[in-house]
């Protein structure tokens, strides 16, 4: 089993930054990926980032050039820097990781609410 813990998530004015943080624990032998989705109110879950073992990123449009993904191998914990917030990143962000073995573990979410 695998324990995925988030937390960095809160208020903040549009323009400003966050950052998240998830630790995964647990029987992790080989990760294959971690990463952040998100859901709007009202709407599906949907891609943030992603980061692979080796270190390469994936970003969604919406969020290039504002939000960096970074990772602590030794830790096995991300990292999601969130700049120039905007009123439509206000969402659940939740946590994923894949490991090698093809399994995927869930975090709980946090929630992010960018308003004035």
């Amino acid at each position: 089993q695998v324990q995925l813990v988030e937390s960095g998530g809160g208020l903040v004015q549009p323009g400003g930054s966050l950052r998240l943080s998830c630790a995964a624990s647990g029987s992790i032998f080989s990760i294959n990926y971690m990463g952040w989705y998100r859901q709007p109110p009202g709407k599906e879950r949907e891609l943030v980032a992603t980061i692979t073992d080796p270190g390469t990123t994936n970003y969604a449009d919406s969020v290039k050039g504002r939000f960096t993904i970074s990772r602590d191998n030794a830790k096995n914990t991300i990292y999601l820097q969130m700049n120039s917030l905007k009123p439509e990143d206000t969402a659940v962000y939740y946590c994923v990781i894949r490991l090698g073995d093809g399994r995927y573990y869930w975090g709980q979410g946090t929630q992010v609410t960018v308003s004035s």
